[in-house]
């Protein structure tokens, strides 16, 4: 599941960003309404996180222009917890409202819901929240994972960059690209993190396998596929 939080405050829209990504969703940021407008009509997103409270472009005007071509489920944040708010955004488009101070664990609920009502959930398998590719199995629910049958010991990260190389099987995705969704870190060239984590993953997920699904894309990054040996 793709979301884009639309976010001003730097350290709230990087605490969601690493906490939903945490979670194994996709997330990308823009930090006011102008640039956020603009990511939401190049991308398709799943969801869209939406403060009201934006420069150059606030959340109801930025929910104004989607709805004329778009109907991504949005979920408004907002400090502006006033009745006469709540019904605007809603009456706008709007299909949840989360007042800030918020819990982390409303956050995902109300996330999640979103995505099960809108026919988009975090695993886009039939209607379940499970990533399949070959005989690897990801359970994004209980965050388990299995191949062939036998269930894998990962850690928070490894099934985080898991989970990322899953839902882009088949695409080449470089070492920045995983440092930024994973780590959320700007990439440094003089830190091997991602070539350590992807070794690890690989002697979980590859190594004691016959079938190989991780794989080194020489100079570009890493791919996670079944291929015809």
């Amino acid at each position: 599941m793709k979301i884009l939080v639309i976010e001003d405050e730097k350290k709230l829209a990087e605490y969601l960003r690493r906490a939903l990504t945490e979670h194994s969703y996709v997330v990308d940021v823009a930090m006011d309404g102008v640039s956020g407008l603009h990511l939401a009509r190049e991308s398709q997103y799943d969801l869209i996180l939406l403060d009201v409270m934006l420069p150059g472009m606030d959340g109801f005007s930025v929910l104004h222009e989607l709805r004329k071509t778009d109907r991504v489920p949005v979920l408004m944040l907002t400090a502006r917890d006033k009745l006469e708010d709540r019904v605007k955004g809603l009456r706008d488009g709007a299909d949840d409202y989360l007042a800030k101070p918020f819990a982390l664990s409303e956050l995902l609920a109300r996330v999640l819901a979103l995505g099960r009502r809108s026919g988009h959930n975090v695993a886009e398998a039939g209607g379940q929240n499970v990533l399949r590719i070959g005989d690897l199995e990801l359970d994004l629910l209980r965050r388990r994972a299995y191949r062939a049958g036998t269930r894998l010991d990962l850690t928070a990260k490894e099934f985080t960059l898991l989970a990322l190389l899953m839902r882009k099987q088949g695409e080449v995705l470089s070492r920045l690209e995983l440092a930024e969704q994973v780590w959320d870190i700007n990439f440094n060239s003089n830190t091997n993190v991602v070539e350590v984590a992807v070794r690890r993953l690989r002697g979980k997920v590859d190594d004691p396998f016959e079938k190989k699904l991780l794989h080194t894309v020489r100079g570009m990054g890493y791919v996670l596929e079944t291929r015809d040996d």
